[in-house]
């Protein structure tokens, strides 16, 4: 199935991004450094994105409507934030500008096999208001995605996303120490990164991993990426934990490819794809996005995405099969 498929019979999407957005300067270098002196870039970029506004980016580019809540400083490289954001197609409308505050940077190296080193500066102040939101705010949305950059906000954004019956969809990434834990009880769909899932799973075997967290969070749709190594969830229905291998590239840049799987990810569950379907759509979004240099702007076009999934044969496989947990809701 294409995802053109999923959309034909349904009215256009949208999907509310919750989280970070950020001014990146990113640098090509051949080789990653290892230790001090000079480096020098072959090619550089700066674009505003951050894992929930290159998130909505992906929404945006595959054909629906994106929102992004977010915050940035009441500086210039807000303002330049805000504007490459908007001209991207994303409503930036619900953004905030935090007098006194610092807007979100990061410095990025990426080499030429595509991993990077990133050093980002997020001001404590962006992030300190303690909002609330209610199913009415929600309303407008088919669905609900938030990041680990705003946790008040992500928390609020998830319980009245759940109270609305809407998916309410987790990035899971690396986060400081409970922010995790605080949001993923509220969350209906968890989508981790391997870092954080062996850090809260206590295990670096992919089929473990999956199977301690969905024991963790029960209620939820858990599932685990792993870059080329592909994605692995627990199928509430069958009670098996499932692999999708990853497309066969040559990376150029990995920068921002997990936002691009989870915009992709939201955008098609939303549309009442199937979970394999969206699976595998959300892995070949990441993948395409992973053969351009320039972050988020790798990301498809919804016709682009739908050639290569026809071209694809890759199936999701059974991997182990135990008693199921508590359905996901």
């Amino acid at each position: 199935m294409t995802l053109t498929t999923a959309t034909d019979k349904r009215a256009k999407r949208h999907v509310l991004c919750v989280g970070a957005a950020v001014l990146d300067t990113l640098f090509r270098v051949r080789t990653m450094p290892t230790g001090q002196g000079k480096v020098l870039p072959y090619d550089m970029l700066q674009i505003a994105e951050g894992m929930a506004s290159s998130a909505a980016f992906a929404v945006t580019k595959l054909g629906g409507d994106a929102s992004l809540w977010s915050a940035v400083g009441d500086d210039q490289t807000g303002e330049r934030i805000i504007g490459d954001l908007a001209e991207s197609g994303i409503d930036t409308r619900g953004m905030r500008r935090v007098a006194g505050a610092r807007s979100a940077i990061s410095t990025i190296l990426i080499d030429d096999a595509g991993e990077r080193l990133i050093i980002p500066f997020y001001d404590p102040r962006l992030h300190q208001l303690v909002q609330s939101v209610t199913a009415d705010d929600i309303a407008p949305f088919d669905a609900v995605l938030v990041d680990v950059r705003w946790p008040s906000l992500a928390l609020q954004t998830l319980l009245a996303a759940r109270e609305a019956k809407l998916p309410a969809i987790l990035d899971g990434d690396v986060a400081a120490e409970g922010v995790i834990e605080m949001l993923a009880p509220a969350a209906s769909h968890i989508v981790f990164s391997q870092p954080a899932a062996e850090r809260l799973a206590g295990t670096a075997q992919p089929p473990s991993m999956v199977r301690r967290l969905k024991e963790r969070f029960s209620h939820a749709f858990v599932s685990v990426t792993f870059g080329e190594k592909g994605s692995y969830w627990f199928d509430d229905d069958s009670g098996r934990i499932r692999h999708l291998e990853a497309p066969s590239i040559t990376a150029t840049d990995t920068l921002a490819a997990g936002d691009i799987f989870h915009g992709t990810f939201a955008l098609a569950l939303s549309e009442g794809m199937a979970i394999e379907d969206v699976m595998r759509a959300s892995s070949m979004a990441a993948a395409i996005k992973c053969q351009t240099f320039g972050g988020r702007i790798g990301a498809p076009a919804r016709a682009e995405l739908d050639e290569a999934l026809m071209s694809w044969p890759a199936k999701a496989v059974d991997i182990t099969a135990r008693n199921a947990p508590a359905q996901a809701l």
